[in-house]
């Protein structure tokens, strides 16, 4: 990641404090698109969305419409299953451009890690290429903390009558990521450690404790999917072996799993996967079915935890 702005790529932040701001800052950057014959895609909570989708009358027709509630109820899941889908799905050479709205108010103390990490990380995933990308947040709502974490992954930053885009002098993405790599709350104390010769039993026992749990249908699928994914990650790249949880939270089960691996490139797992790649697929899968991922990672090791539940 670069800490300064560059190129065609554009991030701006869009501050906000009411629905007349939020309309007046996200409506004139759709109809500017369309006007000039660029994809343009909207991503924001479904009470947001609406809003656009009124405001835009019969013009909304050719805008991508996506409930960010449900697209991007897991925040690593928004660059690939969201901004990579759409963007990489136009013709090459148009300019793309993309409302993507992560962080709300009622995102949970849990999930907002993972939300100011994909917002760094959006810097370095489409660096030189011809998109815009405007990431709303209200500043009536939203504490300090997070707006200031705004200023931190957004180059440029755009506020209610100003004219155009102006810099974020706070602007450091790398440091930014680097504070939210945290330790993970401790798992529960029941855990099962595994190597190349026992994943099958892992996985086994995964599906065991989350069927226990409630987890069924295919939900418990996806937990398999999960479980298979991050353990053989492990095997393959993380010292050969390490350290499954499982255990229950609230609607959710959650699979954990450590080894002593270090996960050196921060999109792993957020990049959409070359027609022809083998292998590599693993952390992607796990993101594209998970409710929420986190991941914390070191030179002594790393640990991946995972919500699942019983509907996304």
């Amino acid at each position: 990641m670069n800490d300064a702005p560059s190129g065609p790529f554009v991030h701006s932040a869009l501050f906000y404090g009411d629905e007349d701001e939020y309309l007046a800052g996200t409506v004139p950057f759709v109809r500017d698109a369309l006007a000039a014959g660029e994809p343009v895609a909207v991503a924001v909570p479904g009470e947001n969305l609406r809003l656009v989708r009124d405001a835009l009358g019969a013009d909304a027709g050719p805008v991508r419409l996506l409930d960010m509630r449900q697209a991007g109820r897991n925040p690593g899941r928004i660059l690939p299953g969201v901004l990579h889908a759409f963007a990489d799905a136009q013709p090459p050479g148009r300019r793309v451009r993309v409302i993507d709205e992560p962080v709300w108010p009622g995102r949970t103390a849990a999930e907002y890690p993972a939300c100011v990490q994909h917002e760094a990380l959006i810097n370095a995933a489409f660096r030189g290429r011809e998109i815009t990308v405007l990431c709303p947040y209200d500043t009536a709502r939203l504490d300090p903390r997070t707006l200031a974490d705004a200023h931190a992954t957004h180059p440029l930053y755009r506020t209610p009558g100003s004219p155009g885009p102006r810099i974020s002098v706070g602007y450091a993405p790398e440091a930014v990521f680097a504070r939210y790599n945290r330790p993970l709350p401790p798992a529960p104390s029941v855990a099962f450690a595994f190597d190349a010769g026992s994943l099958a039993i892992a996985r086994h026992f995964a599906t065991g404790e989350a069927a226990r749990l409630g987890l069924t249908g295919t939900r418990l699928h996806d937990l398999a999917l999960i479980t298979a994914e991050l353990t053989t990650n492990s095997v393959v790249h993380g010292g050969g072996s390490g350290t499954l949880w499982v255990w229950g939270e609230g609607e959710y089960v959650v699979c954990e799993v450590a080894d002593k691996g270090h996960l050196t490139d921060p999109l792993a797992g957020r990049r959409p996967a070359a027609r022809d790649q083998r292998g590599g697929r693993g952390l992607l899968l796990v993101n594209l079915v998970a409710d929420l991922v986190r991941v914390h990672t070191g030179t002594a090791g790393t640990t991946i935890r995972c919500l699942v539940g019983p509907g996304s």
